[in-house]
């Protein structure tokens, strides 16, 4: 088998406007969410279509271009990579995300 490696590919509509931010050094930081839809028939045989939610985080060049291109409701395909976080509230409870980290991002016109 080839190297494995953590990689996702995701075709989708923006759910929200980018949040950008600029940091230190100008380097931009852009995050927003991306809705991606799968269809199924169930057993009724009716078509069933059920949407994910996905944060996604962008930086540098790629956050500069999420700035320019992406508005909610825009359909992009986008590579990237599935990053874990956790931390602890303010009321101590343990919390955790995923967000997917892109690399590289296309639009549909």
């Amino acid at each position: 088998m080839t190297t494995m490696r953590n990689s996702v590919q995701l075709i989708g509509n923006a759910g929200s406007d980018p949040e950008i931010k600029t940091l230190a050094n100008d380097n931009k930081m852009a995050r927003f969410s991306l809705a991606t839809d799968d269809f199924y028939t169930n057993q009724k045989g009716e078509r069933v279509e059920e949407t994910q939610w996905h944060r996604i985080l962008a930086w540098g060049k790629t956050a500069e271009t999420i700035e320019k291109e992406v508005k909610k409701g825009r359909r992009m395909i986008l590579n990237g990579k599935l990053v874990n976080n956790s931390w602890v509230d303010k009321d101590g409870n343990k919390r955790q995300s995923v967000e997917v980290v892109v690399n590289e991002i296309a639009f549909f016109s």
